[in-house]
């Protein structure tokens, strides 16, 4: 399976109540039970207008398509091809 962090524009996103979240949770979890084990959902960071989902699949084409099944829309794919963390770097003493 690749990661993709996936950026989807959801107007007031980060303003909606806890029960508009878990209506659109529930929408994309329906779409990963049909779409199971193709795609499988991470974690999402949610901006004002923005989310920013972290997505393991086999290919970009099951994140669309679960985007057409869920109906949520979504903006970029883009494939996480390395992760970095602080750690990486040199420490100074």
């Amino acid at each position: 399976m690749k990661r993709f962090i996936v950026e989807r524009e959801i107007p007031e996103v980060g303003q909606r109540s806890i029960s508009e979240m878990r209506e659109i949770a529930g929408r994309s979890n329906d779409a990963l039970a049909q779409l199971a084990p193709r795609v499988q959902w991470q974690e999402s960071f949610i901006a004002a207008d923005k989310t920013f989902c972290v997505y393991l699949a086999e290919d970009e084409e099951a994140i669309h398509e679960h985007s057409r099944i869920s109906g949520i829309p979504l903006v970029r794919i883009t494939e996480i091809r390395k992760l970095s963390d602080p750690t990486m770097g040199p420490r100074k003493r």
